[in-house]
This record gives structure tokens, C-alpha cells and sequence, in this order.
């Protein structure tokens, strides 16, 4: 919800930036121009120096990043942050609740509804037809924003608990049974697979939509 609320309000500001605020088209010709032969002066001195063509795409996309980050800004990062960490968190909450909770736990310590349901069935749906349609990079190095992530909630619960809250949102976090660190430190081990099962949707995306649609697709780097 926080990460549509944030794309959201950011696709508006920038819708009301572009309508009230227009850019001059000489100088912004003039922008674009001067990108062009600097991206054009990048290529011809890869192509010069380069023997090997894959070496070669690998600068471009080098290059691309760097033009990307420095576009970004802060809220361009929070928004790749919060979208990073979600990928991962879809799968690993969607998988903890379909196969572990609904299974075993959804009489004994849940009672389950529909709501709950959608909740661990449209989240991923949204989030990967977005996915579909955005150009966020989804690199390795972000798996520990959705550790910190994890472990905050963690702390959150640890917290709650400590003031004389007593009952447990996932009865695998319970800290006063011996299965406890085990339970811990599977659900930590865990958290690689998860992000990665994302990351390879993405590539997939990455792979498959530039073939079925050549001239619009934009690459995420």
C-alpha cells in the first residue's frame, strides 16, 4: 500500500510539474542534443577501443545506470528501495501463508476469512503486473534492505511483547518455545530464495517483453 501510495503521489506531482511548469522546447532541444553527441562520443570511443562486443554492451548499460542514478533522486531511490524490499516480502509472506498457515495453523491460531486471503493473493498480483509495466532495476546488493526490513518487524513484535502484548500476528515468531531459533534463523535463511524468485521474474520480463515488443519495451537495468 505504501509503495502505490508513493508511486502514486509521485506520478501526480510530476504530471502537475509537466502541465504547469513547461520546459522551454529550445532549450530542451538543445538538452537532448547535447546528451546525444556525449552518449554518441561514449559509443564511438567504446567501439574504438572495445574487441569484444559483449565487454562493449556491458559499458552501455554502465553508462545507462549512471545516467539513471543521477536522474533518480531521492524519491527515485525510496521508490526503488520500498519496490525492492516488496518483491521480496510479497513472496516470502505469500508463501508463509498459503503453505505453512493455511494449511496448519488457520484454525489453531487464525481464524481465517476472505479477506485475509486477498490480502496474500492480490498483493503479489499487483505487484508483479507492475512490474510488468515499470523500468525499477531489481539488483542483488538490495536483498538487505528486505532483511532490515524483516528484522525490524521482528524488533517491532519483540517490542510489542515486551509492553504486555501477548498474542503473536505468526506463531513461528513465539520466542518462549525451543523451536524458536531454529524457527529464526530458517526464516533468515529463507529470505534468499524469496528475493531471488522475484529477481528471476524480472529478468524473465527483461528477456521475454523486449522480443514480443521490440519497440516499446524499456529495459530495466
Amino acid at each position: 500500500m505504501v509503495y502505490f501510495a508513493l508511486g502514486t503521489a509521485i506520478s501526480a506531482y510530476g504530471c502537475w510539474v509537466c502541465f504547469t511548469t513547461p520546459l522551454p522546447e529550445n532549450s530542451l532541444r538543445d538538452e537532448f542534443v547535447k546528451t546525444d553527441v556525449e552518449e554518441g562520443r561514449i559509443a564511438n570511443s567504446v567501439t574504438y577501443q572495445a574487441k569484444n562486443v559483449w565487454c562493449k554492451i556491458k559499458l552501455q548499460s554502465h553508462y545507462a545506470q549512471e545516467e539513471f542514478q543521477r536522474r533518480a533522486g531521492f524519491w527515485g531511490y525510496l521508490m526503488q528501495i520500498i519496490y525492492q524490499t516488496c518483491g521480496g516480502a510479497v513472496i516470502l509472506t505469500d508463501i508463509v501463508f498459503w503453505l505453512v498457515i493455511v494449511p496448519f495453523l488457520s484454525n489453531s491460531h487464525l481464524g481465517l476469512n476472505m479477506l485475509m486471503g486477498c490480502m496474500h493473493t492480490v498483493n503479489a498480483v499487483f505487484l508483479i503486473v507492475d512490474t510488468l509495466f515499470n523500468s525499477l532495476p531489481f539488483p542483488w546488493f538490495r536483498l538487505a534492505y528486505f532483511v532490515q526490513w524483516s528484522c525490524l518487524y521482528a524488533i517491532f513484535q519483540w517490542v510489542l511483547h515486551a509492553c504486555g502484548f501477548t498474542w503473536w500476528p505468526y506463531p513461528f515468531l513465539e520466542l518462549n518455545t525451543p523451536w524458536a531459533p531454529l524457527w529464526y534463523f530458517s526464516m533468515a535463511v529463507v529470505h534468499i530464495p524469496c528475493y531471488g524468485t522475484y529477481a528471476l521474474i524480472v529478468k524473465a520480463k527483461n528477456s521475454i517483453l523486449p522480443r514480443l515488443f521490440p519497440h516499446d519495451f524499456v529495459r530495466s537495468y
